[in-house]
């Protein structure tokens, strides 16, 4: 019975460290229901941090909303500017096109530039048109017209500098028309006129550029301009006697010059 209750009691013995291992489990297991609630209060945390961010989101609109006042602002700043414009209209007066005149040199000039530019171009135009025709005696007149025109031209491009052809003055021109006075019309000729008729062409442009000077001699109220605008003047009135001289040695044409049997048929 000795040996029996030993045995016992060794067994008890061995069952004790089993025991005292199943303790720790049972104090483990509620632990765990603490670290959810732990990771409940984590995430329950997360969401307020989101909630953060839509306020800096918020945030952005404010600035995009002040953006637009300094847009408005701008017109503001183009609609007084056309009042300046009135002003600089009235300190510099446009007189009319049949009797206004240059306020400067310079102006005078670019217009007399222009002049004999466009006159150089016309004289082409028509020179071309009679070579066409086979019209030679007055194609080579009209050629020789062009560089006369062209030598002036190059003359007031010396005289100035430039070494550009500057642009026209804004506002009308200081001559009455579109054309300038020296511009000879394209219903002035004829396909079978005469070299008279060609010089009764250049005759009635110098005449129109003597004209013009001469009213600018009138109305121009700057000394300087006016000045410039005799010498032109003047410079005019020996191109219209040069070409009466020549005209004086060209044959007239007869009363029947513009008898064609066969005339040109033109089509579109």
């Amino acid at each position: 019975m000795t040996a029996v209750r030993r045995a016992a009691k060794s067994r008890n013995a061995a069952r004790k460290p089993s025991a005292t291992r199943r303790k720790p489990a049972t104090k483990a297991k509620p632990a765990a229901p603490k670290a959810k609630t732990a990771a409940r209060k984590a995430k329950s945390i997360a969401p307020k941090a989101k909630t953060i961010a839509p306020k800096a989101k918020t945030a952005a609109p404010k600035a995009k909303t002040a953006a637009p006042k300094a847009k408005t602002t701008a017109p503001k700043a183009k609609t007084t500017a056309p009042k300046a414009k009135p002003a600089t209209r009235a300190s510099r007066p446009r007189s009319a096109p049949a009797s206004g005149a240059p306020r400067s040199i310079r102006e005078l000039m670019v217009y007399a530039l222009w002049i004999e530019l466009d006159a150089t171009e016309r004289y082409r135009e028509l020179a071309d048109a009679m070579e066409m025709h086979n019209n030679r005696g007055v194609e080579e007149l009209f050629r020789k017209m062009a560089v006369i025109e062209g030598k002036h031209a190059e003359k007031i491009m010396k005289q100035m500098g430039w070494t550009s052809v500057p642009p026209l003055p804004s506002g009308p021109a200081p001559w009455p028309g579109y054309e300038g006075p020296e511009s000879a019309a394209h219903d002035e000729v004829h396909y079978l006129m005469q070299p008279y008729h060609a010089l009764e062409v250049a005759l009635a442009c110098e005449e129109r550029a003597l004209r013009f000077f001469e009213n600018l001699v009138r109305v121009a109220r700057v000394p300087e301009v006016r000045a410039a605008a005799t010498e032109m003047r003047d410079e005019e009135r020996e191109h219209v006697g040069l070409v009466r001289a020549w005209m004086a040695k060209v044959a007239r044409p007869d009363d029947g010059w513009a008898d064609d049997p066969d005339p040109p048929r033109y089509h579109d």
